[in-house]
């Protein structure tokens, strides 16, 4: 985690600071799941992730545990969709990019 996080900062700012200028759809909706993306990693999966280890590691697989392994199933399928989005307009930019080359 002490890895992850400050490279998919980096990566995310260094995203925003490329696609700064740029004006188009898809840009623009990138630039709106970003901060959505980073919200519901850092608010959502993470701490569900630590909460989640520390039952694991204590055997209390209880209805708790349960309900946030849920709601942590719930927002990874959000983000991977969010990302995938973004991978998807990602590669029409560069696509549209190099065709008006």
């Amino acid at each position: 985690m002490f890895v992850l996080i400050p490279a998919m900062a980096i990566a995310g700012g260094s995203g925003m600071a490329i696609g700064r200028r740029r004006k188009d759809a898809p840009a623009v909706a990138k630039k709106k799941r970003m901060p959505l993306i980073a919200a519901n990693g850092l608010m959502v999966l993470l701490p569900a992730a630590f909460f989640l280890e520390a039952r694991a590691s204590d055997g209390n697989f209880d209805g708790v545990f349960i309900i946030v392994q849920g709601i942590e199933l719930l927002a990874g399928v959000l983000n991977l969709t969010m990302m995938g989005l973004n991978i998807r307009d990602g590669s029409r930019m560069a696509a549209r990019r190099k065709s008006q080359a």
